[in-house]
């Protein structure tokens, strides 16, 4: 009976972990050089027209579907904050990953180099077709 309970008490913490790692909240944070944004996906789709919208999910992940307009730049490449040199740092960057647990990291990276206008897509590609936005493939 004992193991019953301790195994449920586990699976609880567990799954609450895992549901608060992937659920950002929409926030917006102010930064030394500006600040960041989690947006929900009509806020990303709306405020991202014309803008640069940057995937960084790997390569393979990235040719499974990607919002339309946005380049790939793998996190986990050993030269992912140079490849950003070549970009307006005064300029609204978007990013999004898988779940919004990369884009999170890499929001981190780009503050730390000057950007001064991040977008982060809440939830990532996941919210953003569960919220039934178009994908190209």
């Amino acid at each position: 009976m004992k193991i019953y309970f301790k195994l449920s008490i586990a699976a609880l913490l567990i799954a609450f972990f895992i549901a608060s790692c992937n659920n950002k909240k929409p926030s917006k944070t102010i930064t030394e050089f500006g600040e960041i944004n989690v947006v929900i996906p009509s806020e990303f789709e709306e405020k991202s027209k014309n803008q640069l919208i940057v995937d960084i999910r790997t390569p393979q992940e990235f040719a499974q579907g990607h919002i339309e307009g946005a380049i790939n730049i793998n996190l986990f490449d050993k030269n992912f904050t140079e490849q950003f040199s070549e970009f307006n740092k005064s300029e609204p960057i978007f990013l999004y990953c898988k779940s919004g647990m990369r884009s999170s990291k890499a929001t981190e990276k780009l503050e730390a180099l000057g950007f001064q206008n991040i977008y982060d897509l809440q939830g990532g590609i996941i919210n953003w077709t569960k919220n039934n936005k178009p994908i190209i493939k």
